[in-house]
């Protein structure tokens, strides 16, 4: 893993930039408004995919596989924290003496000058930055943005604007979010996550409190959320907004009924606004109040803003539908701690009517596996009726001995609700073999989970003939 080295400072120029995994879900947004700002781009995957081939339909170059010699006569090079040490075009760079930036000082970069809203929690942040962004375009404000997740409607993760307004999702998991220079910056929840970078929950309160004070103009904080409300006393800036169902929210929320499409009544300086959302879930109440708090911060009419988020389709990898085969619908999302895989299957039941919830669980790195395999355990067996567990998806960590997804399954209260099978055809078969009329199947993780939803939907038409 890569660590950005937060105390360099920014280069004046690019010059010509070279993307190390430039078909990610972070990089690929970075890269396309570096096109955008007329550098010319080149980049590597190991993979084609839909992103790699509209950046080559924008203008830039990208070679498949990764070495030393795709780095050409690129100034500087971009990179992921996902990098191993031992990439042959990140040494190529060290070796020459080429500038390093990691993604995040890329999209620092990017936003210099511009009044910036920065959206950071541990959970949520990417739907909530796609309200925002496609709220401000309805708004006809023009703002640029980047989103870790394309936008439905919109088919994109990434946009240059005319104007001087800026979104981004801001990444917490690496300290990275404290490169900006935020004007508005939207906390929308704060847990015990990514304690691999920080070492302790301290240090990531400690984060959060640092990334509220160097907001400009307003911060805007969950009044619900027990993380977010236990920082606020620390918090020194002079403005803050809450938002949430608690009592005394600047932006409160009342009366919602998450069965089926989440409605609910949105109340603000004295009056009170009706809203449906698209997006199942409760959890999505919620994400809409801290952007409504955003957009009217930022002059959007709160009529607009109501009907900008009833319209918001949602973004991809977040309860994604992908198809529906014997009566079986097949979603994916990109869950990957217990908070978020309870708030995906509580939004699921609340749609999903008589039929059961299958998950299809991928635990994603081994130090957060091993730390939070029993809570993992208990929220698939309340949440869910049958849960698949697939092995560990590493991401930047070494293999741990005995971390597998067996961690998770082992500690399930009955053994019948949970099956751990390493091999993913096996899994979806089993899948498959569970499935009836009416049920819900739902890969969670964010790993590369995403791709045995073909396996899913073939071993489906197997099964139901």
């Amino acid at each position: 893993m890569i660590k950005p080295d937060l105390s360099m400072p920014l280069p004046e120029t690019i010059g010509k930039a070279h993307f190390v995994g430039i078909g990610g879900s972070g990089m690929n947004g970075i890269a396309r408004l570096f096109l955008a700002a007329g550098i010319r781009v080149t980049g590597s995957d190991r993979a084609e995919s839909e992103y790699t081939r509209t950046l080559t339909e924008l203008g830039a170059t990208v070679h498949l596989g990764h070495d030393a010699a795709n780095v050409g006569d690129a100034d500087t090079l971009v990179v992921t924290g996902a990098l191993w040490q031992d990439n042959p075009e990140y040494q190529y760079a060290l070796a020459h003496g080429i500038p390093v930036l990691h993604r995040s000082q890329a999209l620092a970069w990017l936003t210099r000058g511009k009044q910036l809203v920065a959206v950071a929690g541990a959970h949520g942040k990417s739907t909530t930055t796609g309200m925002i962004a496609a709220a401000l375009l309805a708004a006809e404000t023009d703002p640029s943005f980047v989103n870790g997740a394309v936008i439905e409607g919109l088919e994109t993760s990434a946009r240059a604007g005319d104007s001087d307004l800026f979104v981004i999702e801001a990444d917490e998991s690496d300290g990275s979010f404290l490169l900006y220079d935020t004007a508005i910056a939207l906390i929308l929840n704060i847990d015990d996550d990514h304690l691999d970078h920080y070492g302790s929950y301290a240090a990531v309160e400690d984060a959060f409190v640092t990334f509220a004070d160097k907001a400009r103009q307003l911060v805007v904080v969950s009044a619900d959320d027990a993380g977010a409300q236990a920082v606020l006393p620390r918090v020194s800036n002079p403005n803050v907004v809450t938002f949430g169902e608690a009592e005394g929210a600047d932006v409160r929320v009342t009366s919602i009924t998450a069965d089926g499409p989440v409605a609910f009544t949105v109340e603000w300086q004295g009056r009170e606004y009706a809203a449906k959302l698209r997006v199942p879930g409760r959890h999505n109440a919620l994400n809409a109040a801290g952007a409504f708090a955003v957009l009217t911060a930022l002059g959007v009419t709160p009529e607009t803003a109501v009907a900008s988020l009833e319209a918001f389709g949602g973004t991809h990898r977040r309860f994604e539908l992908h198809g529906t085969v014997g009566g079986v619908s097949v979603y994916d999302d990109y869950a990957h701690h217990p908070a978020e895989v309870k708030a995906v299957l509580e939004a699921a039941r609340s749609v999903v009517g008589e039929g059961r919830l299958i998950a299809v669980h991928q635990p994603h790195t081994y130090s957060r596996t091993q730390r939070l395999a029993q809570e993992f355990a208990d929220v698939l067996e309340t949440y869910a009726d049958e849960t698949v567990v697939l092995d560990v998806f590493g991401a930047r960590e070494d293999p741990v001995p005995g971390v597998t997804g067996a961690l998770v399954s082992e500690r399930f209260h009955d053994p019948a609700k949970v099956s751990f099978i390493a091999d993913w055809q096996a899994a979806a078969d089993r899948t498959a073999e569970l499935a009836r009329d009416g049920d819900f199947v739902i890969t969670l993780g964010c790993g590369n989970v995403n791709l045995i939803v073909p396996q899913l939907l073939d071993a489906l038409s197997a099964a139901k003939g």
